[in-house]
């Protein structure tokens, strides 16, 4: 699903260019459930926006379901990114659509939808992550846990083969946040479709097949000092 191999990015041009990604490697196989985490600063928001298509990566390979995207086109870029689910911290909803019409607008992107009943597909995976009651109220009158289980419905709606998720719960209290991994869990494993998570949250570490720790734009076996006890699990 995801294979990174000596993969280097870089911000700024000339005297002001700056290594921000070292020398990675990283496998992740279809249907895994991988966490990353790490301190503030370290690349890992850095990481997933190269593996999204959100940019492309400057030195390295790095090959996203199969496709080498290093170096690649915009329309290339596009095209992946249309396979691709994506969550994040800020949940990015539109706030003068509904909840419906928020997840909707995800399916309006795929040609192979378009001649179904696409607010009934909305209506049917809201009910998935328990808002069906919810499905005609605008994100100002959902709470951040109701947001985020919107951001989740409309990031899987299209039954993509990635999910990509920016520190999901950080903005949530405990129980919100355990509830919505919970839910990005249960569905990613009935679509069959594989996750990579960034989080600080170490209430999740749990929902995870893998752990894999960045620091200082290198990917590590373990934290290093006094690291390795904030990001244990509680």
């Amino acid at each position: 699903m995801i294979m990174a191999r000596g993969l280097n990015h870089y911000f700024g041009q000339g005297e002001l260019r700056k290594q921000t990604l070292f020398d990675l490697n990283l496998d992740i196989k279809a249907g895994e459930i991988v966490i990353m985490t790490g301190p503030s600063g370290s690349g890992k928001t850095t990481l997933l926006t190269l593996l999204g298509g959100l940019r492309s990566a400057h030195e390295g390979s790095l090959k996203i379901l199969g496709q080498e995207i290093c170096d690649a086109s915009k329309h290339r870029l596009a095209q992946l990114r249309l396979q691709i689910g994506y969550i994040f911290q800020a949940h990015n909803l539109m706030s003068f659509l509904t909840a419906r019409e928020n997840v909707r607008m995800s399916l309006e992107l795929h040609d192979r939808y378009l001649s179904q009943d696409l607010n009934a597909i909305a209506t049917a995976i809201l009910k998935q992550v328990g808002l069906e009651n919810r499905a005609e109220y605008y994100p100002e009158s959902l709470s951040g846990g109701q947001k985020q289980r919107v951001a989740i419905a409309r990031a899987l709606v299209s039954h993509p083969k990635l999910v990509l998720a920016d520190e999901p719960t950080a903005a949530l209290d405990k129980q919100s946040g355990r509830d919505v991994v919970e839910i990005m869990q249960k569905l990613a494993k009935e679509q069959g479709c594989t996750i990579l998570l960034v989080t600080h949250d170490n209430r999740i570490l749990d929902i995870a097949d893998r752990i894999v720790y960045m620091e200082d734009g290198r990917l590590v076996d373990q934290p290093s000092g006094d690291r390795a006890a904030i990001l244990s699990p509680a």
